[in-house]
């Protein structure tokens, strides 16, 4: 990837930017490509001011063939790190179709332009709900594929498509980093979680609520079979998450083929214990409602993160606490 620039779709959204930052971070050249449906420029800006750096910033959707090509023709691109995708479960049963042509499609139209230009490293932006309901806890890489939902199975249809594209060449080198549950910001508080509308994450709900810009928190489902009856998940500072793609592009360097890593903490926090703990780190309350169950949710997903560990040489640093306090910030600082 020497003297080349790093292709981030996706790359003025929560994830997308925390990754194009650190990159940026480590002296590689970014090319941020976006339609910012669930972004903004704003947040394409911050990421420049966060990083202390200059980007080319293009607006562009990863279905268009012909706007990828021209980012292609445009730009000395070595490597792809590809987050471009909706990614709410509850909207994803209401409109399946819209989730399989942006994320599915995307993703294909996106591969056929770097074959077409002879770049065939690439970092792909997966998601712990390939495991669906997991058959034990923590989930490693080798469990069973079996999504409950249409987000998870767009997620697991792109990785059948790239697993095929490996196969079909070897001189693509690949890596699937299965993600569990991102929050947390900057620490600078210019860049965080900021979705459009209303928030269907728990954490940029949870700080709309402790800001004031919504009433109450809702919880969906308080009847599980998990200590408090609300779901665990296994949250991660989106800047460890961030960080784990620079590893993965170090891993691709020297390894040819497909990769497949889970990016977790390792340990699953409650819905209610994540909203105590932002209301200690921001010192305001978090009323809350609880509402049914939504489809397709598990009750308990964490992480067995040591494949990361071993082969990528990366582990989650930050705790819940930091996740908080951070996510705080960023909140405070939109606000002001």
């Amino acid at each position: 990837m020497n003297g080349g620039k790093i292709l981030v779709t996706g790359g003025a959204g929560y994830i997308g930017s925390h990754t194009a930052t650190e990159l940026l971070d480590a002296g590689h050249e970014v090319v941020v490509f976006d339609n910012f449906a669930n972004s903004s420029r704003a947040a394409a800006d911050a990421l420049q001011v966060a990083a202390n750096r200059d980007v080319a910033v293009v607006e562009g959707d990863v279905r268009d063939a012909d706007a990828l090509r021209r980012v292609f023709r445009g730009h000395d691109i070595r490597a792809v790190c590809h987050f471009a995708a909706k990614k709410a479960v509850a909207e994803s049963f209401e409109q399946p179709l819209s989730y399989h042509d942006n994320n599915v499609v995307g993703t294909l139209r996106l591969v056929e332009q770097m074959a077409a230009h002879g770049v065939k490293t690439l970092v792909f932006s997966s998601s712990a709900t390939v495991y669906g309901y997991p058959v034990s806890v923590p989930i490693t890489e080798n469990m069973p594929l079996a999504p409950i939902n249409p987000y998870g199975r767009t997620k697991l249809a792109c990785e059948r498509l790239l697993g095929d594209l490996a196969l079909s060449d070897a001189e693509w080198r690949i890596s699937i980093l299965r993600y569990f549950n991102p929050i947390g910001a900057h620490c600078s508080g210019l860049l965080g979680d900021s979705p459009q509308g209303v928030p269907t994450n728990l954490m940029p709900y949870i700080g709309a609520v402790a800001a004031g810009r919504l009433p109450r928190l809702r919880v969906f489902g308080d009847d599980y079979p998990t200590p408090d009856g609300t779901c665990i998940r296994d949250y991660i500072h989106v800047v460890d998450l961030a960080k784990g793609h620079l590893k993965a592009l170090q891993w691709l360097a020297a390894a040819p083929g497909l990769a497949i890593h889970n990016l977790g903490t390792g340990a699953g926090h409650s819905v209610f214990e994540v909203a105590r703990a932002f209301e200690e780190a921001s010192g305001r309350s978090v009323p809350y409602d609880v509402a049914p169950r939504r489809p397709g949710d598990t009750p308990v997903l964490y992480a067995d993160p040591s494949r990361a560990a071993a082969e990528l040489e990366w582990r989650a640093e930050h705790g819940l606490r930091r996740m908080c306090e951070d996510a705080w910030r960023h909140v405070a600082a939109s606000a002001a």
